[in-house]
């Protein structure tokens, strides 16, 4: 049965290291993951706080699954007060790492401090050792990891860690672990990096592992033939969430040459189906059936002679589509110089795309990038540009500030064409044709993205469930404003349950569709001896939903965020360029989503709503 293990506390200004219980009657903690990060949070990071600031808490949590025997229970989430949007900083990360930790008898890990000089942090067991790292401090993702297995006698282990990027503070930098995977969004290498901590390393430990009753191996067979059965199963294990591009072209939703538009005329080229034909071993997170990642080798064309990891589908989007790059094999080399380098692909693409658009529109000159044609689907500048932005040379220092920032530096009418919500960049779709996208990426906790809120039954589910469960059947209609409220907020709560329980969102919410958390509370309940029903998890994840509204109320945040850039409300992109819904479509579904979490018409929860989840008003 899991159990909430220990938190492991380091400060690194003192270099002390200490275990404290876990806080699981503490309001949001009960499942672990994303709810304890913020309940610490909301704790330790007052208003005023420097992101990258010693007094900043970076927090390294697994789920209350992770590295048990639920199929695809792998993820840690990672949180901190953001240096790319000064709200809340989030990320959710895959691999091994989450494993190791708990076979450590460690639920999660509270960084306070900043250490005088580049340190790793090693945890052996009980054994805990803060390293010091100044060999290391330059190096990439890759030469890192080999360095460390090499100091630590090539145990087994696995290993977070930044490159320069993070190093430098960009505050789009991302975490790597396991070669590719990535805790990418909202800057959580910058806040690694403001710390001087190069690497936070696990070593293997003898599995604690009981017996399975034949009720355990049924209920997770059971979810693993679940998943094998699905419809998409075979193409997602086959191609990855690469092969997903021409999809969403054919949906009319593929977010192209900056928004420009929302289909590519080279999508069929870009598609990462193209990839298969060079993938020599799958692999993926332990446990999980999909093994969606991929390691591929060039045995022709023009990246003849070359390997890499194959890119998800949002990477592919972001140096494709969105860059007007039509070369599959391109968005690899762009995607694996990013994870050496550290950088978020989402952001670094959506930055460069922006920058693309300035170029063409000629708000941008070659006297402004340094000498560089920013023509759409130049790779050649794209990668020196990725170079440039890790190491803040030049142009690269303007777009190391994301397009938000860099926007601000450039002016000349420039931020009418930065794409991003509170900071943060947007993701693939196009939020033109996918109302319920765009009201998550308006009121998403950490600013513009997808899959922090994964409102994919918007195009999945039929009109009876939504009318039966949401109260609409427009609600799954993907040009309605109808309904969206209820749907966000289903979305929201359920993403969060999978983001404390530590389970992927893939094959549950790609691949099953359920959004009703009925396999998922089955499985905490058996491989946990509680008693957890699904009024239970959907309680929980209303009240951490409320935390991190009050974190980001804290922190400045108010309705005027949960908007998007104006570049949406002027003309749809479809054919003709004509304007498909009135100016102020957004608004009404973000008061309808206020009115479903039980917030005022200025996004703020009312004495209800708190008393009702034991919370505390933030003044101001």
């Amino acid at each position: 049965m899991a159990v909430l293990d220990s938190i492991l506390e380091i400060d690194l200004d003192e270099k002390s290291v200490s275990f404290s219980p876990f806080p699981e009657d503490r309001p949001g903690c009960r499942l672990s993951g994303r709810g304890y990060n913020v309940a610490h949070l909301l704790e330790t990071v007052p208003a005023g706080v420097d992101p990258l600031g010693p007094e900043n808490v970076l927090l390294i949590s697994c789920g209350l699954l992770t590295g048990t025997k639920a199929p695809a229970s792998s993820r840690i989430q990672i949180n901190a007060l953001s240096p790319q949007t000064g709200l809340l900083g989030s990320s959710s990360v895959g691999g091994n790492f989450g494993t190791y930790l708990r076979r450590s008898g460690i639920q999660a890990i509270v960084v306070r401090g900043r250490a005088p000089a580049p340190v790793y942090i090693l945890i052996d067991g009980a054994r805990i050792e803060i390293r010091q790292a100044a060999t290391l401090w330059g190096r990439d993702t890759v030469e890192t990891n080999h360095w460390i297995q090499q100091d630590i006698e090539n145990a087994k282990a696995s290993i977070l860690s930044i490159g320069p990027a993070g190093e430098n503070a960009v505050p789009f930098a991302c975490i790597m672990t396991d070669r590719d995977h990535a805790a990418g969004r909202t800057g959580m290498g910058a806040v690694m990096g403001a710390k001087h901590l190069k690497a936070v390393v696990v070593k293997k430990q003898a599995s604690a592992h009981t017996a399975s009753s034949l009720r355990e191996r049924e209920i997770i067979n059971e979810y693993v033939q679940r998943i094998r059965q699905s419809p998409q199963f075979k193409t997602l294990s086959t191609h990855g969430g690469a092969g997903y591009v021409k999809w969403a072209d054919d949906m009319g939703i593929l977010a192209t040459r900056n928004y420009q538009a929302n289909r590519y005329d080279a999508a069929d080229r870009v598609d990462g189906q193209n990839l298969t034909r060079y993938k020599r071993r799958s692999r993926g997170c332990p446990r999980c059936p999909v093994l969606c990642k991929a390691e591929l080798f060039f045995d022709e064309g023009s990246h003849k002679g070359t390997a890499g990891v194959r890119p998800e589908f949002e990477t592919m989007v972001s140096f494709g589509p969105k860059c007007g790059l039509d070369d599959p094999g391109a968005v690899v080399e762009l995607d694996n110089l990013c994870g050496r380098l550290g950088l978020d692909t989402i952001s670094a693409g959506g930055v460069i795309a922006f920058a693309m658009d300035l170029y063409e529109r000629g708000i941008l000159t070659s006297g402004d990038t340094g000498g560089l044609a920013l023509t759409w689907g130049n790779q050649e500048t794209m990668a020196t540009l990725i170079g440039r932005i890790a190491r803040l040379e030049g142009f690269g220092a303007v777009l190391s500030r994301g397009v938000h920032g860099a926007s601000r530096i450039i002016g000349r009418g420039s931020q009418h064409f930065a794409p991003h919500v509170k900071g943060l960049e947007l993701c693939a779709y196009h939020p033109d044709g996918l109302m319920g996208t765009a009201l998550a990426y308006a009121v998403s906790s950490r600013g513009g993205d997808f899959n922090y809120i994964y409102p994919s039954l918007e195009y999945t589910w039929t009109p009876e469930r939504a009318r039966k469960e949401l109260g609409d059947e427009k609600a799954v209609d993907p040009r309605s404003t109808r309904g969206k409220g209820a749907l966000i907020k289903r979305a929201m709560l359920v993403n969060i349950i999978f983001d404390c329980l530590g389970i992927c969102k893939v094959p549950a919410l790609s691949l099953l569709q359920t959004f009703d958390l009925q396999n998922e509370a089955r499985l905490a309940n058996l491989l946990t001896g509680r008693d957890m029903d699904v009024d239970f998890l959907y309680r929980e994840a209303e009240r951490i939903a409320n935390m991190e509204r009050l974190f980001n109320i804290r922190h400045g945040a108010g309705p005027k965020d949960d908007c998007l850039p104006a570049m949406f409300f002027e003309k749809s992109p479809s054919p003709g360029g004509k304007p498909l819904k009135q100016p102020d479509w957004l608004k009404p579904m973000v008061q309808d989503f206020y009115n479903a979490m039980g917030w005022t018409e200025e996004g703020i929860p009312t004495a209800g709503t708190m008393q009702k989840f034991g919370l505390q008003q933030e003044n101001g």
